[in-house]
């Protein structure tokens, strides 16, 4: 499987697709528990919290700041039910399969939880 490409909107529209075909996302925790983070392009006050559609996306990310941490799966009914409403609470932003450069959008987390219920769980 190859990485994901620059087009940012292409990997959002790919993150949603296959983690609702898949029944998962992918993030990177610590050996102490705690998640990935990184600060807020939009917000300097703010940390987002990447997430990818596949364990090979994350994978290539666990290098430098991140070396410590391993890819995990998140159930997507856990990530919708638990995960989303959790950030929203902490005000933690989402980073949606952001490309092997860390780049990409980021988004609130009642967004995307809207966007899988209206555009993906829907259908």
């Amino acid at each position: 499987m190859s990485l994901l490409g620059h087009n940012h909107k292409e990997n959002y529209h790919q993150f949603f697709e296959e983690a609702v075909n898949t029944g998962c996302v992918w993030g990177l925790q610590h050996t102490d528990g705690s998640w990935a983070l990184s600060a807020s392009e939009r917000n300097s006050d703010t940390n987002v919290m990447p997430f990818w559609s596949q364990p090979e996306f994350a994978q290539c990310h666990a290098t430098d700041d991140w070396a410590d941490h391993e890819v995990v799966a998140i159930s997507l009914e856990e990530f919708m039910e638990d995960w989303l409403m959790g950030m929203h609470t902490d005000v933690l932003l989402v980073g949606i399969n952001w490309d092997q450069d860390l780049e990409g959008d980021e988004y609130e987390p009642l967004d995307v939880l809207h966007t899988f219920e209206k555009d993906y769980l829907s259908q």
